[in-house]
Protein backbone atom coordinates (compact mmCIF):
# COMPACT_ATOMS: atom_id res chain seq x y z
CA UNK A 1 0.00 0.00 0.00
CA UNK A 2 0.60 3.50 -0.98
CA UNK A 3 1.81 5.47 1.92
CA UNK A 4 0.15 8.52 2.53
CA UNK A 5 0.67 11.84 4.75
CA UNK A 6 -0.82 15.49 5.27
CA UNK A 7 1.24 18.22 4.38
CA UNK A 8 0.95 20.88 7.57
CA UNK A 9 3.45 23.64 6.80
CA UNK A 10 4.03 25.58 3.90
CA UNK A 11 3.48 26.92 0.15
CA UNK A 12 4.93 29.16 -1.87
CA UNK A 13 2.58 30.16 -4.87
CA UNK A 14 3.99 31.44 -8.46
CA UNK A 15 0.56 33.46 -9.23
CA UNK A 16 1.91 34.63 -12.16
CA UNK A 17 5.31 34.87 -14.29
CA UNK A 18 4.71 38.70 -15.45
CA UNK A 19 7.63 40.20 -14.14
CA UNK A 20 8.58 44.36 -14.24
CA UNK A 21 11.99 43.78 -13.77
CA UNK A 22 14.54 41.72 -15.52
CA UNK A 23 16.99 39.85 -13.07
CA UNK A 24 19.97 38.75 -14.53
CA UNK A 25 19.74 35.88 -11.87
CA UNK A 26 16.61 35.12 -11.99
CA UNK A 27 15.95 31.33 -11.67
CA UNK A 28 12.18 31.55 -13.15
CA UNK A 29 13.09 33.94 -16.10
CA UNK A 30 10.26 35.84 -15.29
CA UNK A 31 9.31 38.57 -17.31
CA UNK A 32 6.02 37.40 -20.09
CA UNK A 33 2.82 36.06 -17.94
CA UNK A 34 2.96 32.02 -18.75
CA UNK A 35 0.49 31.04 -21.91
CA UNK A 36 -1.64 28.81 -19.66
CA UNK A 37 -1.48 30.38 -15.99
CA UNK A 38 -4.71 29.50 -13.73
CA UNK A 39 -7.46 31.30 -14.19
CA UNK A 40 -9.33 33.34 -11.06
CA UNK A 41 -11.51 30.29 -10.86
CA UNK A 42 -8.87 27.56 -10.55
CA UNK A 43 -7.28 29.70 -8.51
CA UNK A 44 -9.63 30.46 -6.00
CA UNK A 45 -10.46 26.50 -5.91
CA UNK A 46 -6.92 25.53 -5.02
CA UNK A 47 -6.97 27.97 -1.92
CA UNK A 48 -9.23 25.76 -0.82
CA UNK A 49 -7.51 22.87 -1.97
CA UNK A 50 -4.32 24.19 0.32
CA UNK A 51 -6.47 24.24 3.39
CA UNK A 52 -7.93 21.14 3.01
CA UNK A 53 -4.66 19.08 3.10
CA UNK A 54 -3.18 21.40 5.77
CA UNK A 55 -1.20 24.50 4.30
CA UNK A 56 -0.71 27.12 7.27
CA UNK A 57 0.85 29.96 5.81
CA UNK A 58 0.89 30.64 2.02
CA UNK A 59 3.62 33.38 -0.10
CA UNK A 60 2.53 34.68 -3.08
CA UNK A 61 5.22 35.32 -6.05
CA UNK A 62 5.92 36.06 -8.92
CA UNK A 63 7.38 37.27 -11.68
CA UNK A 64 6.06 39.86 -9.61
CA UNK A 65 2.67 38.62 -7.81
CA UNK A 66 1.03 42.27 -8.19
CA UNK A 67 0.83 42.45 -11.79
CA UNK A 68 -2.04 39.72 -11.66
CA UNK A 69 -5.10 41.60 -11.84
CA UNK A 70 -6.77 39.35 -9.13
CA UNK A 71 -3.72 39.27 -7.11
CA UNK A 72 -5.66 40.96 -4.08
CA UNK A 73 -9.28 38.84 -4.38
CA UNK A 74 -6.27 35.63 -3.96
CA UNK A 75 -5.02 37.19 -1.29
CA UNK A 76 -8.00 37.93 0.67
CA UNK A 77 -9.55 34.06 0.19
CA UNK A 78 -6.31 32.69 1.60
CA UNK A 79 -7.21 34.33 4.61
CA UNK A 80 -10.67 34.02 4.77
CA UNK A 81 -9.76 30.26 4.36
CA UNK A 82 -7.62 30.71 7.72
CA UNK A 83 -4.17 30.13 6.44
CA UNK A 84 -1.90 32.98 6.55
CA UNK A 85 -1.13 35.04 3.63
CA UNK A 86 2.52 36.87 3.23
CA UNK A 87 4.14 38.12 -0.40
CA UNK A 88 8.03 38.42 -1.76
CA UNK A 89 8.46 41.41 -4.11
CA UNK A 90 10.28 43.29 -5.94
CA UNK A 91 8.84 46.16 -4.89
CA UNK A 92 9.02 48.17 -7.53
CA UNK A 93 5.61 50.08 -8.13
CA UNK A 94 4.00 49.37 -4.70
CA UNK A 95 2.41 52.59 -3.75
CA UNK A 96 1.15 53.54 -0.43
CA UNK A 97 -2.39 53.09 -1.74
CA UNK A 98 -1.51 49.62 -2.93
CA UNK A 99 -0.01 49.20 0.39
CA UNK A 100 -3.00 49.81 2.55
CA UNK A 101 -5.04 47.63 -0.17
CA UNK A 102 -2.93 44.30 0.72
CA UNK A 103 -3.35 45.28 4.54
CA UNK A 104 -7.04 44.77 3.98
CA UNK A 105 -7.22 41.56 1.69
CA UNK A 106 -4.70 40.44 4.60
CA UNK A 107 -1.10 40.10 3.70
CA UNK A 108 0.39 39.90 7.10
CA UNK A 109 3.47 40.61 6.21
CA UNK A 110 5.76 40.99 2.57
CA UNK A 111 9.54 40.32 1.92
CA UNK A 112 11.91 43.14 0.03
CA UNK A 113 13.77 41.76 -2.98
CA UNK A 114 17.27 44.15 -2.21
CA UNK A 115 20.41 42.36 -3.98
CA UNK A 116 22.75 45.05 -3.31
CA UNK A 117 23.48 48.82 -2.88
CA UNK A 118 22.09 51.12 -5.38
CA UNK A 119 24.19 50.09 -8.29
CA UNK A 120 25.01 46.90 -8.15
CA UNK A 121 21.06 46.14 -7.35
CA UNK A 122 19.78 48.12 -10.35
CA UNK A 123 22.46 46.20 -12.37
CA UNK A 124 21.33 42.64 -11.24
CA UNK A 125 17.61 43.52 -11.50
CA UNK A 126 18.16 44.95 -14.60
CA UNK A 127 16.29 48.37 -14.34
CA UNK A 128 17.66 51.51 -13.17
CA UNK A 129 15.74 53.23 -9.98
CA UNK A 130 14.70 49.58 -8.95
CA UNK A 131 16.51 50.25 -5.61
CA UNK A 132 15.08 53.01 -4.82
CA UNK A 133 11.49 51.57 -5.51
CA UNK A 134 12.76 48.70 -3.52
CA UNK A 135 12.94 50.95 -0.20
CA UNK A 136 10.21 53.04 -1.17
CA UNK A 137 8.24 49.97 -1.09
CA UNK A 138 9.60 49.71 2.46
CA UNK A 139 7.92 52.79 3.27
CA UNK A 140 4.93 52.61 2.18
CA UNK A 141 4.18 48.99 4.10
CA UNK A 142 5.40 50.30 7.30
CA UNK A 143 2.65 53.71 7.06
CA UNK A 144 0.14 50.91 6.18
CA UNK A 145 1.24 48.72 9.25
CA UNK A 146 2.46 45.83 7.50
CA UNK A 147 5.38 43.52 8.73
CA UNK A 148 8.18 44.00 6.55
CA UNK A 149 11.37 42.09 5.93
CA UNK A 150 13.87 42.13 3.24
CA UNK A 151 15.48 39.17 0.71
CA UNK A 152 18.89 39.04 -0.92
CA UNK A 153 20.87 36.91 -3.01
CA UNK A 154 24.88 36.30 -2.48
CA UNK A 155 27.32 36.74 -5.04
CA UNK A 156 30.10 37.99 -6.09
CA UNK A 157 28.47 41.46 -6.81
CA UNK A 158 26.44 41.65 -3.69
CA UNK A 159 28.73 39.62 -0.66
CA UNK A 160 31.80 42.26 -0.86
CA UNK A 161 28.83 44.83 -0.14
CA UNK A 162 27.11 42.41 2.81
CA UNK A 163 27.51 44.53 6.01
CA UNK A 164 26.49 48.01 4.14
CA UNK A 165 23.42 46.47 2.78
CA UNK A 166 22.53 45.34 6.10
CA UNK A 167 22.59 48.74 7.71
CA UNK A 168 20.53 50.48 5.43
CA UNK A 169 18.14 47.49 6.08
CA UNK A 170 18.47 47.66 9.86
CA UNK A 171 17.29 51.44 9.18
CA UNK A 172 14.50 51.17 7.10
CA UNK A 173 12.82 49.20 9.50
CA UNK A 174 13.01 45.09 8.43
CA UNK A 175 12.30 42.47 11.15
CA UNK A 176 14.19 39.80 9.24
CA UNK A 177 16.31 39.43 6.42
CA UNK A 178 16.24 35.86 4.40
CA UNK A 179 19.87 35.36 2.88
CA UNK A 180 20.48 33.01 -0.55
CA UNK A 181 23.44 32.06 -2.12
CA UNK A 182 23.18 32.28 -5.83
CA UNK A 183 22.83 29.57 -7.84
CA UNK A 184 22.75 28.67 -11.55
CA UNK A 185 19.21 28.53 -12.24
CA UNK A 186 17.17 30.27 -15.22
CA UNK A 187 19.24 33.41 -16.49
CA UNK A 188 21.83 32.77 -13.30
CA UNK A 189 22.90 29.90 -15.43
CA UNK A 190 23.67 31.94 -18.31
CA UNK A 191 25.85 34.23 -15.89
CA UNK A 192 28.42 31.72 -14.50
CA UNK A 193 30.58 34.59 -13.31
CA UNK A 194 29.06 36.35 -10.81
CA UNK A 195 28.72 32.51 -9.12
CA UNK A 196 30.53 32.20 -5.53
CA UNK A 197 33.11 29.59 -6.23
CA UNK A 198 33.38 26.81 -3.26
CA UNK A 199 36.39 28.04 -1.77
CA UNK A 200 35.22 31.43 -1.32
CA UNK A 201 32.56 30.08 1.21
CA UNK A 202 36.15 30.41 3.24
CA UNK A 203 36.02 34.07 3.57
CA UNK A 204 32.09 34.63 3.14
CA UNK A 205 30.88 32.70 5.95
CA UNK A 206 33.08 34.52 8.51
CA UNK A 207 31.19 37.67 7.47
CA UNK A 208 27.93 35.79 7.52
CA UNK A 209 28.22 35.47 11.25
CA UNK A 210 29.74 38.29 11.91
CA UNK A 211 26.73 40.51 10.77
CA UNK A 212 24.27 38.11 12.02
CA UNK A 213 25.62 38.46 15.54
CA UNK A 214 25.24 42.43 15.21
CA UNK A 215 21.59 42.02 13.73
CA UNK A 216 20.48 39.40 16.68
CA UNK A 217 21.41 42.49 19.00
CA UNK A 218 19.92 45.21 17.09
CA UNK A 219 16.30 43.43 16.64
CA UNK A 220 16.75 41.57 13.35
CA UNK A 221 16.75 38.12 12.52
CA UNK A 222 18.97 37.04 9.83
CA UNK A 223 16.74 33.62 8.24
CA UNK A 224 19.49 31.71 6.02
CA UNK A 225 18.24 29.80 3.59
CA UNK A 226 18.39 26.30 2.40
CA UNK A 227 21.75 26.44 0.81
CA UNK A 228 23.52 28.52 3.46
CA UNK A 229 25.41 26.08 5.83
CA UNK A 230 26.40 23.71 6.59
CA UNK A 231 28.11 22.09 9.67
CA UNK A 232 30.63 24.90 9.77
CA UNK A 233 31.52 26.34 12.89
CA UNK A 234 29.10 29.22 12.15
CA UNK A 235 26.04 26.65 11.36
CA UNK A 236 24.13 27.69 15.07
CA UNK A 237 24.84 31.44 14.83
CA UNK A 238 23.32 31.54 11.24
CA UNK A 239 20.43 28.68 11.99
CA UNK A 240 19.80 28.53 15.09
CA UNK A 241 20.61 32.32 16.81
CA UNK A 242 22.73 30.49 18.86
CA UNK A 243 20.41 27.70 20.37
CA UNK A 244 22.18 24.41 20.58
CA UNK A 245 19.56 21.80 18.66
CA UNK A 246 19.28 24.48 15.90
CA UNK A 247 21.00 23.22 12.80
CA UNK A 248 20.47 22.06 9.35
CA UNK A 249 18.44 18.68 9.20
CA UNK A 250 18.07 17.78 5.94
CA UNK A 251 15.82 19.17 2.52
CA UNK A 252 12.22 19.54 3.75
CA UNK A 253 11.07 19.65 -0.27
CA UNK A 254 7.95 17.46 0.30
CA UNK A 255 7.83 17.01 3.49
CA UNK A 256 6.69 20.38 5.03
CA UNK A 257 7.02 22.70 1.77
CA UNK A 258 5.00 23.05 -1.50
CA UNK A 259 6.04 25.07 -4.92
CA UNK A 260 2.73 26.41 -6.78
CA UNK A 261 3.85 27.52 -11.03
CA UNK A 262 1.10 29.82 -11.97
CA UNK A 263 0.15 27.25 -14.94
CA UNK A 264 -0.77 24.56 -11.26
CA UNK A 265 2.14 22.38 -11.93
CA UNK A 266 2.89 21.33 -8.16
CA UNK A 267 6.45 20.85 -6.80
CA UNK A 268 7.77 20.01 -3.22
CA UNK A 269 9.62 23.18 -2.97
CA UNK A 270 9.38 26.11 -5.34
CA UNK A 271 12.42 26.40 -6.20
CA UNK A 272 13.07 23.17 -7.56
CA UNK A 273 13.83 22.52 -11.42
CA UNK A 274 9.81 22.25 -13.62
CA UNK A 275 11.07 19.43 -15.55
CA UNK A 276 12.17 16.98 -13.20
CA UNK A 277 10.40 17.78 -10.24
CA UNK A 278 7.20 18.68 -11.12
CA UNK A 279 4.63 16.02 -9.59
CA UNK A 280 1.53 16.58 -11.58
CA UNK A 281 -1.26 19.71 -12.50
CA UNK A 282 -3.75 20.79 -10.52
CA UNK A 283 -5.44 21.00 -13.64
CA UNK A 284 -5.69 17.48 -14.32
CA UNK A 285 -5.01 15.65 -10.24
CA UNK A 286 -6.38 16.83 -6.88
CA UNK A 287 -3.58 18.82 -4.84
CA UNK A 288 -3.80 15.86 -2.02
CA UNK A 289 -4.10 13.25 -4.54
CA UNK A 290 -0.55 15.12 -6.06
CA UNK A 291 1.41 15.11 -2.57
CA UNK A 292 0.23 12.10 -1.49
CA UNK A 293 0.94 9.65 -4.09
CA UNK A 294 3.51 11.41 -6.82
CA UNK A 295 6.99 10.72 -6.27
CA UNK A 296 8.40 13.66 -6.79
CA UNK A 297 6.86 14.56 -3.94
CA UNK A 298 7.71 12.06 -1.71
CA UNK A 299 11.42 11.56 -2.17
CA UNK A 300 12.44 12.38 1.61
CA UNK A 301 10.09 10.39 3.05
CA UNK A 302 12.98 7.96 3.43
CA UNK A 303 15.22 10.52 5.38
CA UNK A 304 16.70 8.32 8.15
CA UNK A 305 16.62 5.49 6.49
CA UNK A 306 19.28 3.80 4.24
CA UNK A 307 17.43 4.36 1.37
CA UNK A 308 17.67 8.02 2.46
CA UNK A 309 21.01 8.54 1.24
CA UNK A 310 21.40 6.41 -1.41
CA UNK A 311 21.10 9.09 -3.97
CA UNK A 312 24.35 10.81 -2.89
CA UNK A 313 27.50 10.75 -4.59
CA UNK A 314 30.45 12.43 -4.45
CA UNK A 315 32.42 14.42 -1.47
CA UNK A 316 28.52 14.30 -0.02
CA UNK A 317 28.75 10.49 0.05
CA UNK A 318 31.29 9.74 1.98
CA UNK A 319 30.58 12.74 4.23
CA UNK A 320 30.34 11.95 8.23
CA UNK A 321 26.46 14.08 7.78
CA UNK A 322 25.63 12.42 5.15
CA UNK A 323 22.93 10.74 6.56
CA UNK A 324 21.52 13.94 8.56
CA UNK A 325 22.28 16.20 5.86
CA UNK A 326 21.31 14.32 3.02
CA UNK A 327 23.40 16.02 0.33
CA UNK A 328 22.12 19.94 1.37
CA UNK A 329 19.90 21.72 -0.54
CA UNK A 330 18.39 19.31 -3.60
CA UNK A 331 17.93 22.63 -5.74
CA UNK A 332 21.51 23.74 -5.25
CA UNK A 333 23.19 20.25 -5.85
CA UNK A 334 20.54 19.27 -9.18
CA UNK A 335 21.13 22.99 -10.58
CA UNK A 336 24.77 22.61 -10.81
CA UNK A 337 25.17 18.77 -12.05
CA UNK A 338 21.84 17.92 -13.07
CA UNK A 339 20.96 15.76 -10.28
CA UNK A 340 21.06 16.12 -6.23
CA UNK A 341 22.92 14.13 -3.66
CA UNK A 342 26.29 16.39 -4.15
CA UNK A 343 26.21 20.28 -2.90
CA UNK A 344 29.59 22.13 -3.68
CA UNK A 345 28.09 24.97 -1.68
CA UNK A 346 28.60 23.80 1.98
CA UNK A 347 31.07 25.66 4.72
CA UNK A 348 31.83 21.74 6.48
CA UNK A 349 32.90 20.77 2.91
CA UNK A 350 35.02 23.81 2.31
CA UNK A 351 36.88 23.70 5.33
CA UNK A 352 37.54 19.84 5.01
CA UNK A 353 39.16 20.12 1.96
CA UNK A 354 41.16 23.15 2.47
CA UNK A 355 42.76 20.86 5.26
CA UNK A 356 43.01 18.34 2.52
CA UNK A 357 44.90 21.41 0.40
CA UNK A 358 42.40 21.12 -1.66
CA UNK A 359 40.15 23.36 -3.18
CA UNK A 360 36.92 23.66 -5.43
CA UNK A 361 36.00 24.87 -7.94
CA UNK A 362 32.83 24.65 -11.21
CA UNK A 363 32.66 25.86 -14.39
CA UNK A 364 29.87 25.35 -16.76
CA UNK A 365 29.89 22.84 -19.29
CA UNK A 366 27.00 22.64 -20.51
CA UNK A 367 24.13 25.36 -21.25
CA UNK A 368 20.76 25.64 -20.08
CA UNK A 369 18.05 25.98 -22.67
CA UNK A 370 16.58 29.23 -21.68
CA UNK A 371 13.53 27.92 -20.03
CA UNK A 372 11.59 28.90 -16.81
CA UNK A 373 13.87 27.04 -13.96
CA UNK A 374 16.11 25.68 -15.89
CA UNK A 375 19.09 24.44 -15.24
CA UNK A 376 22.80 23.59 -17.87
CA UNK A 377 25.45 21.23 -15.67
CA UNK A 378 28.71 22.30 -14.26
CA UNK A 379 32.16 20.16 -14.00
CA UNK A 380 34.05 20.47 -10.45
CA UNK A 381 37.44 20.89 -10.67
CA UNK A 382 39.77 20.03 -7.59
CA UNK A 383 42.89 20.62 -7.22
CA UNK A 384 45.96 22.09 -5.24
CA UNK A 385 45.71 25.45 -3.07
CA UNK A 386 49.20 26.56 -4.52
CA UNK A 387 47.71 25.64 -8.28
CA UNK A 388 47.73 29.43 -10.18
CA UNK A 389 43.71 30.55 -10.43
CA UNK A 390 42.41 31.68 -13.74
CA UNK A 391 41.93 35.72 -14.43
CA UNK A 392 39.10 36.46 -12.69
CA UNK A 393 38.50 40.21 -11.49
CA UNK A 394 35.31 39.14 -9.63
CA UNK A 395 36.98 36.75 -7.34
CA UNK A 396 35.60 37.34 -3.72
CA UNK A 397 38.56 37.38 -0.88
CA UNK A 398 37.86 38.96 2.32
CA UNK A 399 39.60 42.13 1.72
CA UNK A 400 37.02 43.17 -0.85
CA UNK A 401 34.52 43.36 2.13
CA UNK A 402 32.96 46.63 2.71
CA UNK A 403 32.55 46.71 6.88
CA UNK A 404 31.68 50.69 7.13
CA UNK A 405 31.13 50.35 10.90
CA UNK A 406 30.91 46.73 11.77
CA UNK A 407 33.95 44.95 11.75
CA UNK A 408 35.07 46.53 14.91
CA UNK A 409 31.60 46.27 16.34
CA UNK A 410 31.37 42.60 16.69
CA UNK A 411 33.65 39.64 18.04
CA UNK A 412 33.62 36.20 17.06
Amino acid sequence: MTQSYVRTSYAVWEITLKCNLACSHCGSRAGEARTDELSTEEALDLVQQMAEVGIKEVTLIGGEAFLRPDWLEIAAAITKAGMLCGMTTGGYGISLETAQRMKAAGIITVSVSVDGLEATHDRLRGKKGSWKHAFQTMSHLQTAGIKFGCNTQLNRLSAPEFPRIYELLRDAGIFAWQIQLTVPMGNAADHAEILLQPYELLALYPMLAQVAIRAGEEGVVVQPGNNIGYYGPYERTLRGKGEEWRFWQGCSAGLSTLGIEADGAIKGCPSLPTAAYTGGNIRTRSLRDIVEHTAELRFNLDAGTPEGTKHLWGFCQTCEFAELCRGGCSWTAHVFFNRRGNNPYCHHRALTQAKRGIRERVYPVIQAEGLPFDNGEFALVEESWDTPLPNDPLQFTSDRIQWSGLQEAVKL
